[in-house]
């Protein structure tokens, strides 16, 4: 989710996954995939920089996930092997 602002300066969270198009002409008006229009304030670019830094911050999260699984030991059940090896 992302944070904008409507022009009537009301706080807005918007999920990016949901935006097809982001136009500015003067307003920056985002079109969702179901077609609904938003008015905000942000201008395009700084919708993308949000946009853009959100999806970093979720593949991060998920390399750090990633990075600690690998790092932990093998489980006492299991140790490490498939059902199949055993």
């Amino acid at each position: 989710m992302i944070h904008l602002t409507r022009l009537n300066n009301h706080p807005l969270a918007v999920n990016s996954d949901l935006i097809k198009f982001v136009e500015q002409s003067p307003d920056t008006v985002l079109t969702l995939v179901n077609g609904e229009k938003i008015v905000v304030r942000e201008s395009a670019q700084e919708v993308l920089e949000r946009v853009v830094h959100f999806r970093r911050s979720v593949l991060q999260g998920i390399m750090l996930w990633w990075d600690n699984r690998a790092a932990l030991p093998p489980t006492a059940e299991g140790a490490g092997s498939s059902p199949e090896e055993k």
